[in-house]
């Protein structure tokens, strides 16, 4: 079992950044795909980065490459979500998920954290 909570959101200006914290507990956090998802309002749930569970792989949606970075610390059961020169677009709750296996599928995850909203202003 493994339980998931998101911080970290807020409201910024486009251009501005914000980190994303996803703090996880259960003993086997380490060895659990983890990924962010974002859903605005009406619209599906959509990704945004996946990092194995080792941190040597990452993958990211093209709407946010080369802006957003995905991070973990298994030391200490903690994803991060780095968002530098936001964009009105990238408004919406964001979401820390873990799956057994490397997949940007959401169905395929296991876990889901409440959420956490982002905003940016225009």
């Amino acid at each position: 079992q493994v339980q998931l909570v998101e911080s970290g959101g807020g409201l910024v200006q486009a251009g501005g950044s914000l980190r994303l914290s996803c703090a996880a507990s259960g003993r086997t956090f380490s060895t659990y795909t983890m990924g962010w998802f974002r859903q605005a309002p009406g619209k599906e749930r959509d990704f945004v980065a996946l990092i194995r569970w080792s941190g040597g792989s990452t993958v990211y949606a093209d709407s946010v490459k080369g802006r957003f970075t995905i991070s973990r610390d298994n030391a200490k059961n903690a994803v991060y979500l780095q968002m530098n020169s936001l964009k009105p677009e990238d408004t919406a709750v964001y979401y820390c998920a873990a799956a057994k296996t490397f997949t940007s599928y959401p169905a395929r995850y296991d876990y889901w954290g409440q959420g956490t909203q982002v905003t940016v202003s225009s």
